[in-house]
């Protein structure tokens, strides 16, 4: 009897042990299914990683250089890109996340306008030019950037497009300019040096213009100085004219500067002309009777005065004086002094001949013109009316 309850609770244990080892065995499983369905751990909750990324806008040389730059580099291309957000510095980022990464990086993904490109750095732009060839006594030293001014606007009111009354700062760059050989030039051909034109009567403003695209006009109230200046196929400046009327206060020849300003007729020519060059601004009031001044001004397509290849050249604009309401002409003594044109002086020489002639007849060709007007007499052969 003793036997059989030994044996009874021999067996007994033996079941039970049988029992924990396969439940210890099935936890054990669990344990290894668990870690087996574990996401794997991105580099945000690993110290070890994405530090480059976090690391790279500090490493640039130039402490402005800043933006989603090196640090999309920053997760080591690996899952979506890591940290690469977190990063500093235009000129490295965008390699990270796009091109490592991959994935759902946002920045590297979308971010490659704001990025400069190595081989657009302009190493002129490093050098003050004091010491360099062309260098001379008394030039100023030149601003320095060796990231093309990109940050030259920071904390300034942008022109963003706008007509700024106060003041602003224009980051565009200035853009595509001429070969020297196909330099923008004009000639007022309308009205002509001196010449009279009645007062309030419509006229036309005429200007023969070279090696300017006609024709591209952009909105003024939204892109003004917003695009750099463009070429065309052929390489002529892509643009427009402007005119500009100024008053110059009742003479020929104003010694003081005429106010920017104040102006008694302006007009962008958004048009091609004639296609050879002929630009017409019509002036359908007329002008009050006075003297003025009427000048050009040719721009790029957003307006901006055109930028030319060369330092020493030809204006790119001209500007004339003309009279209205003055009952003058530009072919003799009138007509603000001949206008400089050669004819005021030509009327002037014929009528000195004629004199010349008077003199003769009545035989005063050898009396001293001082001793006549001396005399408070002037002979109608020496009158200068």
């Amino acid at each position: 009897m003793r036997f059989t309850i030994l044996f009874l609770l021999a067996t007994l244990l033996a079941l039970i042990n049988v029992r924990l080892v396969r439940a210890t065995g099935n936890a054990e499983d669990l344990r290894i299914l668990a870690r087996a369905e574990e996401p794997p751990k991105d580099d945000k909750a690993d110290p070890n990683k994405g530090q480059q990324g976090r690391k790279g806008g500090q490493d640039q040389q130039d402490p402005r250089a800043q933006g989603n730059g090196a640090g999309q580099q920053g997760g080591q291309g690996t899952t979506k890109g890591g940290d690469g957000q977190s990063g500093n510095g235009n000129k490295d980022g965008n390699t990270g996340g796009a091109t490592k990464g991959g994935g759902d990086n946002q920045a590297g993904a979308g971010n490659k306008d704001l990025q400069l490109q190595p081989d657009v750095i302009q190493k002129g732009s490093e050098s003050t030019g004091q010491g360099a060839s062309g260098s001379d006594a008394g030039q100023a030293a030149s601003d320095t950037s060796d990231d093309n001014f990109i940050n030259f606007c920071e904390g300034d009111t942008l022109t963003n497009g706008a007509q700024v009354q106060g003041g602003s700062c224009n980051g565009i760059v200035m853009g595509k300019i001429p070969a020297q050989s196909q330099m923008v030039s004009a000639i007022i051909v309308n009205p002509k040096p001196g010449e009279d034109i009645a007062a309030n009567q419509a006229f036309d403003i005429k200007v023969q213009t070279s090696n300017l695209k006609a024709g591209s006009f952009t909105n003024p109230q939204a892109t003004y100085y917003a695009a750099p200046q463009d070429l065309d196929g052929g390489g002529d400046v892509i643009g427009h004219a402007h005119v500009v009327i100024q008053d110059m206060g009742g003479t020929m020849t104003p010694t003081n500067t005429l106010d920017a300003s104040k102006f008694a007729f302006f007009k962008g020519i958004n048009d091609a002309g004639n296609g050879d060059g002929l630009l017409t601004a019509s002036v359908d009031n007329g002008l009050p009777a006075g003297t003025y001044r009427v000048c050009t001004m040719n721009s790029a397509s957003n307006h901006q005065p055109v930028v030319m290849p060369v330092a020493q050249r030809g204006s790119q604009d001209d500007c004339t004086k003309f009279t209205v309401g003055q009952g003058k002409n530009a072919n003799g003594n009138g007509g603000g002094g001949g206008g400089g044109n050669g004819d005021g002086n030509n009327g002037n020489k014929k009528g000195g001949d004629k004199q010349v002639q008077d003199q003769g007849k009545i035989g005063l060709n050898k009396i001293d013109r001082r001793l006549v007007r001396s005399a408070k007499f002037v002979h109608p052969a020496f009158s200068t009316a």
